[in-house]
């Protein structure tokens, strides 16, 4: 690493100082910020190559269960590849309109594409399990192999997806049915205790194992639809709801990273995967660190990386922050070459393209984010290397509040107007700041462009035997506002491993060291790089039940950034990445009616004075009200609220309230399904609460509640 000169810090509660700090010379070369750009429509193409016919079929499993798929396929005598998405969400309606903006523009490229519903949702038969299970992943080996035998297919398949579907297309491709070829995995992880919505460092991730947990319980809830199932549907639905366990059960009862968690995991044998790897992810969606070590671990001769500014979505839905790219013409060349033996330089892509984002001022929502694209040949880069940026001054206490946290933005950020964090200024104000400033170029100063995982390296004096250490990495304007870059969290107890749980010793220095989540970033000259560290971040981080901060010393404490260097001109054409326009095939139709209702706040926080108690309410905007082309009208609401006192860790509570409507006028069928979750806590276990009220035509049909303790072991 190389050393560069020192900071202070500045004492928790107080603005952040400027220390004089020259950075060490040729850390970057100058750099020109961007413009953003104006968004780019997205095309909507109907002129395909092939023309196009759709179906919905049953494919028949080896214990007899049947599940529903829709294939679109080109109008053609030659057998074609196949493209699976497998996912729980109901092909018929939650994801249809997603669906038809790709499944048919594949189609009419001349492959037959296939949504598939996962068993036990949807109109599939069977009962619905826990996330990514033995029976789930087996069902897809099953489906790839049995879309391999159609007469319609040349026998080999490609498996796509985001998020769930991206996850299991690599948990199948680890499995390595022979005809799956290739893939694109979008948004997913490689590692499901510490890349995903359960835990973070090694601490509990309030904000989504609640929220998620409680999500899927109100959809495993939907029933099967009449229109596809006939009139067995209310049998189906019934056997569903009696087979329904609440997750949150499950992911509480493994507090640190076991076999549970290992399953499903491609990082505990990245050798298992013999498919190629397009993977794919955004510096705004958690699940971005996968890209980098997909890239890092697999055979560059089989994998390629694309991370964007984007957030947990495609990329070429137009959704903020853009700009959006043509992303089906970019997997259209990865299965042309994988799937259809095209001599395309797709391979001859570098390993990784990524987006480098200028320096912007903090927002909840960017239509487009200026900033530029980049190449690397290699990860780790050779364009990248890690700068240690030192700690000085006296040690500082941090016993940040209980509400430190609450600025954090969302954690699956999809595009609304409220996701993303605001000025973090109130937030830094809470732990302790430490600013290395990048000189005025007046000054002979050139930004500095980030690129990677920065990571930290503490020297903590622990007050309690557990306890939460925050980093913040932000980029602070010379008004003194403050854009959160990146953060990352860990767990005292997680210090030697997220496989165990070992006490911080009361009055001992330790070294705490993490990474960051991966970013790409440019700070200007004049700007100030900030790392602040505090001990709580609600609702992000479950707070630990006796935590009371720590002591950081300076001394020993630095922040590592993989500074990259940017081409000289003369090279810059390396870094040429060209996309092309987002395109999709012709939507669904779906109607979105207007209601005379004012709609509520995305976030709103309410602060309780006199109770000394902070409240954040989130509407997780899934999608309202719709009526589809075939007459079904859905609808859903969701609430989730988080509440902590000043008064204590033991205070903190989270709650998450469903209701879904679905209703076909002409078959006279009108289901509701409510829930609710909630989740408190005291000092040995975390209590759960949840709730399943499910109306056919008004009346009640199904009703169950559960309660659980369940021992705090690590979490």
């Amino acid at each position: 690493m190389t050393n560069i000169p020192t900071a202070s810090s500045t004492t928790a509660a107080t603005p952040a100082v400027t220390p004089a700090v020259t950075p060490a010379a040729g850390t970057a070369a100058g750099l020109t910020p961007t413009p953003a750009p104006a968004p780019v429509p997205t095309a909507i193409r109907t002129d395909f190559p092939y023309e196009t016919r759709h179906e919905d079929v049953r494919i028949p499993l080896p214990d007899g269960t049947e599940l529903y798929a829709r294939v679109w396929r080109p109008v053609t005598d030659e057998p074609v590849p196949a493209l699976l998405e497998y996912l729980p969400y109901r092909l018929s309606d939650w994801t249809a309109p997603r669906d038809w903006q790709r499944h048919p523009w594949y189609a009419g490229h001349g492959y037959a594409s296939v949504r598939v519903d996962v068993r036990g949702h949807g109109n599939s038969g069977g009962l619905p399990g826990d996330e990514y299970d033995a029976v789930e992943l087996a069902d897809g080996v099953a489906v790839v192999n049995w879309l391999a035998e159609q007469p319609w297919c040349t026998g080999k398949v490609g498996m796509f997806g985001i998020s769930w579907g991206g996850f299991n297309s690599l948990q199948i491709a680890a499995l390595a049915p022979e005809p799956l070829k290739a893939i694109v995995t979008v948004c997913s992880t490689d590692d499901r205790y510490d890349n995903d919505v359960h835990y973070m460092g090694g601490s509990v991730l309030a904000v989504d194992m609640h929220a998620w947990a409680a999500t899927m319980l109100a959809f495993v809830s939907r029933p099967p639809d009449p229109q596809f199932v006939g009139d067995k549907w209310r049998e189906m639905w019934l056997e569903r709801l009696d087979a329904v366990r609440p997750f949150i059960h499950t992911w509480l009862s493994h507090q640190t990273r076991d076999d549970y968690w290992k399953h499903g995991s491609v990082c505990e044998d990245y050798s298992a995967i013999k498919a190629a790897v397009l993977a794919v992810g955004g510096w705004h969606d958690p699940y971005r660190d996968t890209v980098l070590r997909l890239a890092e671990h697999l055979p560059q001769d089989r994998v390629r990386g694309i991370i964007g500014p984007w957030s947990h979505q495609y990329p070429d839905r137009g959704l903020p922050p853009g700009p959006a790219i043509g992303f089906l013409q970019e997997t259209l060349r990865w299965w042309d070459h994988h799937l259809k033996g095209v001599e395309n330089d797709v391979m001859a892509e570098p390993l990784l393209r990524s987006w480098i984002s200028d320096s912007h001022p903090p927002a909840t929502v960017y239509a487009e984010l200026p900033g530029r694209w980049v190449t690397d040949p290699a990860w780790p880069s050779p364009h990248v290397t890690p700068v240690e940026y030192g700690f000085q001054g006296d040690p500082v206490e941090v016993d940040s509040p209980q509400h430190t946290g609450l600025d954090a933005g969302r954690f699956f950020p999809f595009g609304n107007d409220a996701d993303l964090p605001p000025d973090q200024r109130a937030e830094d104000a809470y732990g302790a700041c430490f600013d290395f400033p990048v000189p005025e170029a007046a000054d002979g100063g050139t930004p500095i462009e980030i690129l990677g995982r920065p990571s930290v390296r503490l020297a903590l004096r622990a007050a309690a035997p557990t306890g939460q250490v925050i980093a913040r990495l932000c980029d602070v304007a010379p008004d003194g506002s403050s854009t959160l870059v990146t953060r990352g969290a860990l767990n005292f107890s997680a210090r030697y491993g997220r496989d165990r749980a070992v006490e911080a010793q009361i009055g001992e220095t330790e070294e705490f060291v993490f990474e960051l989540n991966g970013i790409g970033h440019t700070f200007p000259p004049g700007h100030r790089v900030r790392l602040a560290v505090s001990s709580t971040y609600w609702p992000w981080i479950w707070p630990q039940p006796d935590a009371a901060g720590f002591t950081l010393d300076p001394d020993g404490s630095s922040l590592t950034l993989p500074v990259r260097t940017r081409p000289a001109p003369s090279a810059a054409a390396a870094d040429a990445v060209d996309f092309g326009p987002p395109e999709q095939s012709e939507p669904l139709g779906v109607v979105y009616p207007r209601t005379l209702d004012e709609p509520r706040p995305e976030r709103l926080v309410v602060r309780d004075v006199a109770k000394g108690e902070w409240r954040l309410e989130v509407d997780p905007r899934y999608g309202g009200t719709r009526v589809y082309p075939d007459g079904l009208e859905f609808t859903e609401d969701a609430l989730e609220t988080y509440t902590i006192a000043d008064a204590g860790p033991l205070t903190a509570r989270t709650r998450s309230d469903w209701s879904i409507r679905l209703h076909r006028p002409e078959l006279a069928w009108d289901v509701r399904i409510e829930t609710r979750s909630e989740i408190g806590c005291d000092a040995d276990a975390f209590v759960t609460s949840d709730e399943v009220i499910c109306r056919e035509g008004g009346e009640v049909v199904f009703h169950r509640t559960w309660e659980e303790r369940i021992p705090r072991t690590a979490g």
